[in-house]
């Protein structure tokens, strides 16, 4: 009875996170039925739209002979029929894209990925990121150093997530956003990377409607622009103006490290361990603050164990 439970719940999580085939119903055209199908197997349909990001492509005529079209970088086409190349060893889908009436051609599904990003704000900002985020990383860890150097040499007190942290959860609750999202980011490109295309080519921001998996990300994508938005408001509320400066430039960084330091460790399953760990710090640090701030300074709104002077900004709380 344990196994047969065990087996449907794996079944149903395994379900949860993939997107659903198809239903037919008798009044729908063969059009629809093949739209909806090439939905399904190819993650796009006829009609879709791309731009091209490669430097150049040519889109061969059929059958494959010297007749080619050339598209360039930041050129538009669009999706208008699949075929199947029975001549290849195995059998490999060929995608008719149009560019304008003179210029269409044939292009191998494989070859649709690395060379043409659909067409919507979404699937941009996800190839963006993909592509540039190493850059953004060593700006951001620059710009931390620097800014560390410089009140090192001013003598100023340092105030950082992990170390000398605020009096507050937010910061530390963003860090755990970011690395539990990064975690099942990579746990969608091992597991269930077919689920992750079909979400880069038909992105939303809705978590209805798309696999369990994915709602989770989504979810967890929305929790974190308001911890963000309440971490930015504490850090101003506690600090003054240049320390706050200093400490969302440490919190930055501190993202950035979660990010790159989870999704490499979740590639080795190690990083699995390291978000319970995660978990456990977060709730210890949650548990020991609610504990030690029994007061709030009047003026400033800063935690205090007891009454009396504020240590950070000098005010009297009776």
């Amino acid at each position: 009875m344990r196994k047969a439970l065990l087996s449907i719940l794996l079944l149903l999580a395994f379900i949860s996170c993939e997107y659903p085939k198809p239903v037919f119903t008798e009044d729908m055209s063969q059009e629809t039925r093949d739209s909806l199908t090439y939905l399904h197997d190819y993650h796009f349909t006829l009609d879709t739209n791309f731009e091209v990001i490669a430097d150049s492509f040519n889109l061969a005529c059929l059958p494959l002979q010297d007749c080619e079209n050339m598209v360039y970088a930041g050129d538009r086409v669009v999706v208008a029929e699949f075929q199947v190349d029975s001549l290849m060893p195995r059998d490999s889908i060929l995608v008719k894209l149009a560019h304008s009436q003179e210029v269409q051609g044939w292009v191998y599904l494989k070859d649709i990925r690395p060379n043409f990003l659909p067409v919507n704000d979404i699937s941009n900002a996800i190839h963006l990121f993909k592509d540039t985020h190493v850059i953004y990383f060593l700006v951001i860890l620059a710009l931390f150093i620097i800014a560390m150097i410089v009140r090192a040499f001013r003598k100023k007190q340092l105030q950082m997530i992990y170390f000398h942290d605020i009096g507050s959860t937010y910061p530390l609750f963003l860090c755990l956003l970011m690395a539990f999202s990064a975690t099942l980011y990579e746990t969608m490109q091992h597991f269930y990377p077919e689920t992750w295309e079909h979400f880069y080519y038909n992105p939303t921001l809705s978590p209805l409607d798309v696999p369990f998996i994915l709602a989770i990300q989504l979810i967890c994508f929305w929790l974190f622009w308001i911890a963000l938005i309440a971490a930015l408001t504490e850090a101003f509320r506690l600090l003054n103006a240049d320390a706050a400066l200093f400490y969302i430039l440490g919190l930055a960084s501190a993202l950035v490290l979660s990010y790159f330091g989870f999704i490499y460790g979740t590639r080795y399953y190690i990083g699995y361990v390291l978000l319970a760990a995660f978990i456990v710090f977060f709730l210890y640090r949650t548990i020991r603050l609610m504990k030690a701030t029994h007061y709030r300074c009047g003026k400033c709104g800063h935690p205090l164990r007891e009454k009396g002077r504020c240590p950070h900004c000098g005010a009297i709380n009776n």
